[in-house]
């Protein structure tokens, strides 16, 4: 496909790593952890590059189920340590993201007051499965005691309460009659994870020209000159040479070493899918809170309110990385028995959903040890880089919440290979928009008053909500020419998406309607959408109108194959 000579920033990105091929550490890998450690390290003034072979966050980053959260059941696995570590980030993600990360009132039904005791210490010892069977109140009271007793943060979230099933119907009248009891625990939902990865990567690059980041490059090789990186969307190659390599590909970590001629069997990691429903009842149902359960079969899963729609996961299963990664019609029958289960009387089928999705977690191997028995922990394994002096980093394992400590304990591991002392803690460092992001109403109301002149009051907490106080200056681009809704989706506007494309790396369509944008997630999306975005985003990307239609094809053929989504049959555009 060609396209006009016209430069786009990513594109610009990518060129500058082949005119500079050098840096002291180079990332492989921008899922959540690898941006994070680029942060962090960005931070510390260290010359610093990341490339990715795909758009930012695109891998298993990109298939969370939108949770910050302690890990109550990690509890059961003895992981005590990472339980405390993560109670901790999810108090302090509250603090420094709150544009993104909100307190979720959790709650859990129970069905018996004793199943389960006898088994849980068996599998305690021995982590094996054996015959399933669902956790019963006594269990669930004694760790929810135990889990607030790593919650004592000056009062973070709340502690947790029990209810008796009287009340519990009373609260949430639409769950299974014959339940005995609920629990109510908070945690923290993560309402938009790629745009918050998108303020992290952000931070790093605003530290200095020191910090470097390109996505579509990919890591091919290794030779005498350094890493063998690939422009994905030219095809050339070069050689990057760096004095500490990190390989934060997640899953897919292995393969990345194989191909640095640094064979490894670190990974292990297990198939999770999720589906998005609208469905306004079972919306309702949800009393505004997260039910977490434990389905018949041992495994936990979830029903989540989340912008306007019902996310259902998640599934625990083995996967080859060498096969696609989607998710199956037999996955999406399991998520409608567990429904059923919980909310008996409210029917769901397959014209609910409009969106799939599927990743896979970054688990260490674990041989025969049951999927939901693997430690949800990290490690960090080092080797001599090989052909060149110098260290490979590899990461093995990792989560959303806990992304800030592993990567300031890796930043920490790479700063003594360096020799570099830590200039700056990110313990509290607020993270892009959550800076001065209002925390009560009266700040609210003042920061509307700053920035709604131009764009309205209702145009500017739509922006805040959006992009937390980064909105100030995206709002100060939009006033500075006029600006227009989109005609297909009038929540958006056409110099905001000419933002996103100019500043935040779009390289395809899909990147705006997956990561940029929450369009694809609600189901918002339409034919007649697509043509419109990417007349926006041709001129600004220098696409011509073979490459511009080439990108809407791609687009709908990836929309379907990998999410489920068919644009040919929809002939509405839902409200996000």
């Amino acid at each position: 496909m060609q396209s006009n000579p016209v430069s786009s920033p990513a594109d610009a990105a990518r060129a500058a790593l082949a005119q500079r091929p050098n840096a002291k550490v180079l990332i492989i890998g921008a899922g959540i952890n690898g941006i994070a450690t680029f942060r962090d390290l960005a931070l510390q003034g260290v010359d610093v590059a990341i490339v990715d072979r795909g758009d930012y966050v695109s891998g298993a980053s990109a298939a969370s189920s939108h949770m910050i959260h302690g890990g109550i059941r990690y509890l059961e696995n003895g992981e005590f340590r990472l339980v405390k570590e993560s109670v901790t980030e999810r108090n302090g993600l509250l603090k420094i993201a709150p544009h993104y990360v909100k307190p979720l009132p959790t709650t859990v039904p129970m069905f018996s007051a004793l199943s389960g005791v006898l088994a849980a210490p068996l599998r305690f010892l021995t982590h094996k499965q054996g015959k399933a069977q669902e956790r019963g109140a006594l269990l669930i009271k004694v760790g929810l005691v135990l889990y607030d007793s790593f919650s004592r943060d000056g009062g973070s979230v709340p502690k947790h309460e029990f209810h008796g099933r009287k009340k519990s119907l009373a609260r949430l009248p639409r769950l299974n009659p014959g339940l005995k009891y609920t629990a109510t625990y908070y945690d923290a939902s993560m309402h938009d994870p790629e745009r918050l990865a998108l303020d992290v990567l952000r931070d790093g690059l605003d530290a200095g020209p020191h910090a470097r980041a390109a996505n579509y490059v990919e890591a091919v090789g290794m030779d005498a000159d350094g890493v063998r990186l690939r422009n994905t969307s030219t095809g050339e190659e070069f050689s990057f040479a760096a004095d500490v390599v990190v390989n934060t590909s997640g899953p897919w970590t292995d393969l990345t070493n194989s191909a640095l001629g640094q064979a490894s069997t670190y990974m292990g990691g297990t198939k999770g899918s999720h589906i998005v429903l609208d469905h306004p009842e079972l919306l309702e149902a949800t009393g505004g809170g997260e039910i977490f359960f434990e389905n018949n079969d041992g495994r936990i899963v979830l029903i989540y309110p989340l912008a306007g729609r019902v996310l259902i996961g998640t599934t625990d299963l083995e996967h080859d990385m060498s096969q696609p990664i989607r998710t199956t019609e037999e996955e999406i029958d399991y998520f409608f028995d567990l429904v059923k289960h919980v909310f008996p009387d409210i029917e769901v089928n397959r014209s609910h959903i409009v969106f799939r999705f599927s990743g896979v977690r970054p688990l260490p191997r674990h041989d025969d040890e049951a999927p939901g028995f693997v430690s949800r922990d990290y490690r960090i394994e080092s080797s001599p880089l090989g052909s060149r002096p110098g260290t490979l980093l590899s990461l093995v394992g990792g989560k959303w919440t806990t992304f800030r400590a592993l990567a300031e304990h890796l930043s920490g591991d790479i700063l003594a290979l360096l020799g570099q002392p830590r200039l700056v803690s990110t313990v509290g460092l607020a993270i892009g928009g959550g800076k001065g992001f209002p925390a009560t109403p009266a700040a609210l109301t003042v920061w509307l008053a700053a920035h709604g002149d131009e764009v309205g009051r209702a145009r500017a907490q739509q922006l805040l909500t959006r992009y937390g106080t980064r909105a100030a200056a995206i709002i100060d681009v939009l006033t500075e020419q006029p600006d227009a809704p989109l005609e297909h989706n009038p929540l958006y506007s056409r110099r905001e998406i000419e933002y996103l494309a100019r500043e935040e790396s779009v390289t395809h369509l899909i990147d705006l309607l997956l990561r940029r944008t929450s369009l694809a997630f609600v189901g918002g999306l339409s034919v007649p959408l697509l043509e419109e975005l990417a007349g926006l985003l041709a001129p600004v990307l220098g696409w011509d109108a073979e490459r511009t239609a080439a990108e809407i094809e791609q687009a709908v053929a990836e929309l379907h194959e990998v999410h489920g989504v068919d644009l040919a049959a929809a002939d509405t555009v839902p409200s996000i």
